[in-house]
């Protein structure tokens, strides 16, 4: 269609006929994204709410349908790009969110990382190096204030604030690491997400909401006993990008569970199934959580975010 064609289609949704209106909806739902730009103009230049709230929903149906298959096809692709998966998630809350400058971010942390991190320098120390550009230079910290908060999801907003819960700082910690050659991958543990340096047969954990706190295998151990849990692998091995994103969209959900904001938690966990593999599995269930500043946090909550 023209863009001519086009707006007169949208002019039309201030049509009495109820008929008409949604036949109006399903064409421009069909058109896709595309049609956002024209919509978002005829927004500003309507005096009529009720018009003006038919577009705001008809906008964000299709950026959760744009945004659904994005979810599928990086998942089909491999899910091989985790910033990309967290970017992805970002864009359920905030559409603008932009990957270019993310990444430029982290190259920037990335850089400052190199300048303290040797090769040969023991893996304890490379982690202690790490520890030192994120929490000492870059100051980043967990965020226990607003601990629920959706925000605490959104990776460009823990880049922009120095902010988050566990998983989003140890997206970014991973990531710089990986990018330093580092072998540190994500751990699904319930209730906290942790990640493990892990080379050959030499492994240890780190908890990042914890500023870096570097556990052995006895901690882990120790945290499954507490939660009164049988240990199984999934929470001592590395986990995959795909899992990470998929207990993101888990948090984000919880999150709008909290704020009683049931559509957007419904909505999200739609989300999960356009990411869930073949296979079915899923991630532990998550218990509770208690902001501390023990080794691992725990708590009475039957949903939390991490």
């Amino acid at each position: 269609m023209t863009n001519q064609e086009i707006k007169a289609l949208i002019s039309l949704l201030d049509d009495e006929d109820q008929e008409i209106a949604v036949h109006v909806e399903d064409k421009l739902v069909s058109l896709g994204e595309p049609v956002i730009p024209f919509l978002e103009e005829h927004w500003e230049e309507s005096i009529n709410p009720d018009v003006q709230k038919k577009i705001e929903d008809l906008i964000h149906k299709l950026q959760y349908e744009s945004l659904t298959n994005r979810l599928a096809n990086w998942r089909k692709s491999g899910a091989e790009n985790l910033i990309e998966g967290m970017w992805l998630v970002n864009t359920y809350q905030y559409p603008d969110a932009d990957l270019a400058i993310i990444n430029k971010t982290l190259d920037q942390i990335y850089y400052e990382a190199w300048l303290h991190i040797k090769p040969d320098m023991h893996p304890y120390d490379q982690i202690k190096a790490l520890n030192h550009v994120l929490f000492r230079i870059y100051k980043f910290s967990a965020n226990t204030k607003n601990f629920h908060s959706p925000a605490n999801s959104m990776l460009h907003l823990a880049l922009e604030t120095q902010r988050g819960n566990p998983l989003t700082l140890c997206v970014i910690y991973l990531t710089i690491a990986q990018k330093l050659g580092l072998p540190v991958y994500g751990v699904n543990l319930p209730n906290l997400f942790i990640l493990t340096y892990k080379k050959d047969n030499y492994q240890f954990y780190i908890n990042v909401y914890n500023r870096g706190l570097i556990l052995s295998k006895t901690d882990i151990d120790s945290y499954i006993l507490q939660l009164n849990l049988h240990p199984v692998d999934i929470f001592y091995e590395p986990c995959s990008n795909l899992d990470i994103v998929k207990r993101a969209l888990r948090n984000l959900a919880v999150s709008f569970e909290k704020l009683n904001e049931a559509e957007k938690a419904t909505e999200v966990n739609k989300l999960i199934d356009a990411v869930t593999d073949e296979s079915g599995l899923t991630i532990p269930r998550e218990l509770g959580n208690e902001e501390n500043e023990s080794d691992f946090e725990s708590g009475e909550d039957d949903d939390i975010i991490d």
